[in-house]
C-alpha cells in the first residue's frame, strides 16, 4: 500500500510496464521485472512506486482504465507507456495518439504530471519501425509544447545504424530484458525523479 506521507508515482501501461520477459532457455518460466521495481530502489525512500501494467492492453482501454487505477489512487506522477500493441494491430499512430493525448488531459485536471515515454523498436518486423518514428514524433512534439516530461526509451534502447531494439535490451525482440527495464527506470530517474523529488531540511520529499 502507498505511504500516505509521500508522493505516489503511477507507472501505467501494457507489458512494457509490467515487466513481462518472455521464458529463454536460461529462464524456461516468464518473469515479470518491471521498471517501477528498479525506479523504486533508485528513489528509496523519497516516493511510493505503483505498478499497474497490463500485458497485450492497447492505448483505448487504457484511457478507459486511466481514472481508476491512476487517478483515484491520487498521485502525484503517471509515467504512461503506450502503444506498442496498437501498433502492433496496425492501429495508426494518429489514433494511438488521441487515446495518449486523453491520458495526459485527464492527468493534467486532476493535477496529476505526466510522463511521457516512447515507444520502442523492435527487432522482428522492419516495416513496424516507421510507425513507431511517426508515434514517437508525435509524443516529443506534444510533451516540448506542453512542457511535460518525455522519456525517449527508443532512442536510448535502438542500434543507431538500424533502428533496431538492440539485442543486448531484448531477449524477443519486442519485449524488454532486464538491461531494458532497468535502463528505463535508470532514465526516469535521472531525467525526471531526482532532482523533482528532494528531501528539504524538513525530510520530507518536495515537489
Amino acid at each position: 500500500m502507498p505511504t500516505p506521507s509521500l508522493p505516489l508515482i503511477v507507472c501505467f501501461g501494457d507489458s512494457l510496464t509490467a515487466g513481462f520477459q518472455s521464458p529463454t532457455p536460461q529462464c524456461p518460466v516468464a518473469v515479470e521485472t518491471p521498471y517501477g521495481t528498479f525506479l523504486q530502489e533508485r528513489l528509496q525512500t523519497r516516493a511510493t512506486v505503483l505498478v499497474s501494467g497490463v500485458c497485450g492492453e492497447l492505448t483505448s482501454a487504457m484511457a478507459v482504465r486511466f481514472r481508476r487505477d491512476v487517478l483515484d489512487c491520487k498521485p502525484a506522477y503517471a509515467v504512461v507507456l503506450g502503444g506498442t500493441n496498437d501498433l502492433g494491430w496496425n492501429v495508426h499512430p494518429r489514433e494511438v495518439m488521441r487515446n495518449l493525448l486523453e491520458m495526459y488531459g485527464q492527468a493534467r485536471e486532476a493535477a496529476v504530471l505526466a510522463v511521457a515515454v516512447t515507444v520502442p523498436s523492435l527487432r522482428v518486423c522492419d516495416d513496424h519501425i516507421p510507425r513507431r518514428h511517426v508515434l514517437n514524433a508525435m509524443i516529443r512534439e506534444h510533451c516540448a509544447g506542453r512542457r511535460l516530461p518525455c522519456v525517449d526509451l527508443f532512442t536510448a534502447t535502438a542500434e543507431p545504424g538500424t533502428a533496431r531494439l538492440a539485442e543486448r535490451y531484448s531477449n524477443d525482440g519486442l519485449h524488454l530484458a532486464t538491461a531494458g527495464y532497468e535502463l528505463l527506470a535508470t532514465l526516469l530517474y535521472e531525467q525526471v525523479f531526482k532532482h523533482a523529488l528532494t528531501l528539504p531540511p524538513s525530510g520530507h520529499p518536495a515537489l
